[in-house]
């Protein structure tokens, strides 16, 4: 007797309901025997949750061994290199070390986010640190030289930043040249003219009270002189994530599908409030929250949400997923192309005027070095796919914490940069390779 069956609607116009949960019902009933009592199909994630605590480990199970890690990795490896560096030196978790590490990630971090764009058409942008280091110079010379407004010219320099990503995704998109040689192209042709703009001196210093400079400087603190400010920043985030969750779980509701309990909801919302409130005491501790760590996370919120819950951003990922099937599906691949790499060079610009502020100046240095590996590292180590099609903007934050941990826990036991090197490149083969074992995971449960 065969075990094929087919799907036949259930009976009923309302929406079934288990728990409290609505419930995406089907039926089913075999196919040689059309008469048969149809047997009722549950959404297996109502399941899960009917089960209760037993359910939700059961399904973190299935992802284990599905290839669907998610960001498990890389949480595991950040609490590793912490537990490492504090037992060589105490000092490493102390509230004035966590606030370093929390400002000086930031700049680095901008390239990141714009890279996860770039990374989820399973594309690379190689001209991130030249296009920032360009930006810092434009900033600088329009404001030295040319007595220019500073807020003026940061926009300047990051519509130029835009304008560059753009051109590059037009060569790619349009002409055909692969990503790689037409950012490696841009690596080499914006670096030479940051050199032509910076002179024989190679540096442009800059008013550290001047507008953005003084916004972004290292003694530049959220609600200066105000001990509430991270504290109202946690409250924010806190609220956000309940209205942003219960906005969902009404939507879902309404269109009758399923939707998280709000037992799950709380339970998720008071993890994030822990760790919120807990990272805002230990920066009170210190001085604060730096303005340079206010607007990364608040870009990180911002891209998320455009990620998403835009149409643009499900664009993003059906044409990391498959090209063809996003031309069938009646996406224009050009533009979503074109318009990835301009975000990418926007956000490179802002990373330079980061730096800038980092250092009060433009420097040969701002974007130079280790800069793009970083932000290439940051992006991948946190859990965006170097195949496209699979990841998150969140990773960028992660990542750099891996990163910018690395980096201020062997200062702190004065390790030498070439070790630094090692273990960086060491930690991104380890993230690549478990993306691989991810992937060919996924593709043998047959979800890849």
């Amino acid at each position: 007797m065969s075990d094929t069956s087919k799907t036949v609607k259930s009976d009923s116009s309302e929406p079934q309901k288990a728990g409290g949960v609505i419930e995406d019902q089907t039926t089913v009933a075999p196919a040689d025997d059309p008469t048969a009592a149809p047997i009722a199909v549950v959404d297996p994630r109502l399941l899960v949750r009917e089960e209760g605590f037993k359910g939700y480990v059961t399904e973190f199970k299935r992802k284990v061994k599905g290839g669907e890690l998610g960001q498990i990795p890389v949480v595991i490896g950040l609490i590793v290199i912490w537990t490492i560096f504090q037992l060589q030196n105490d000092r490493f978790l102390s509230a004035d070390n966590l606030s370093n590490i929390s400002y000086f990630m930031s700049a680095t971090g901008m390239l990141a986010i714009g890279l996860v764009f770039v990374l989820l058409l399973g594309e690379i942008d190689l001209s991130v640190g030249s296009v920032s280091g360009l930006a810092s110079a434009l900033f600088a010379v329009f404001v030295t030289e040319h007595g220019m407004n500073p807020w003026l010219s940061l926009a300047l320099a990051v519509v130029t930043g835009i304008a560059i990503g753009a051109l590059h995704g037009w060569f790619f998109a349009k002409i055909g040249v692969p990503a790689f040689v037409v950012t490696l192209a841009g690596l080499l042709a914006w670096n030479g003219l940051m050199l032509w703009l910076l002179g024989s001196s190679g540096t442009i210093n800059l008013p550290s009270d001047s507008g953005p400079i003084h916004l972004l400087g290292q003694n530049s603190f959220f609600m200066d002189q105000a001990i509430i400010g991270a504290y109202v920043l946690a409250g924010l985030a806190v609220l956000l994530s309940l209205v942003g969750n219960f906005g969902e779980q009404r939507r879902r509701r309404a269109a009758g599908v399923p939707f998280r309990a709000t037992s799950e909801i709380l339970l998720r919302v008071g993890l994030l409030a822990l760790a919120a409130f807990v990272s805002a005491a230990v920066l009170n501790n210190a001085s604060g929250v730096s303005n340079a760590l206010v607007i990364f996370l608040a870009a990180l919120v911002i891209v998320d949400f455009v990620l998403r819950r835009t149409t643009y951003g499900r664009k993003v990922f059906a044409v990391g997923g498959g090209i063809e099937a996003a031309r069938r599906a009646g996406i224009n691949v050009a533009v979503i192309r074109i318009t990835v790499f301009a975000i990418s060079g926007g956000f490179a610009a802002i990373g330079g005027m980061f730096f800038a502020g980092q250092t009060a100046g433009a420097s040969l240095s701002a974007g130079a070095g280790d800069t793009l590996m970083l932000a290439i590292a940051a992006a991948v180590i946190g859990g965006t796919s170097l195949f496209g099609g699979r990841g998150t903007v969140w990773s960028a934050l992660l990542g750099m914490l891996v990163i910018q941990s690395i980096r201020t826990g062997l200062d702190l036991l004065n390790m030498n940069t070439s070790i630094q090197y090692m273990i960086t490149g060491a930690v991104l083969l380890g993230a690549v390779v478990i993306d691989s074992v991810s992937r060919r995971s996924q593709v043998a449960a047959g979800r890849g």
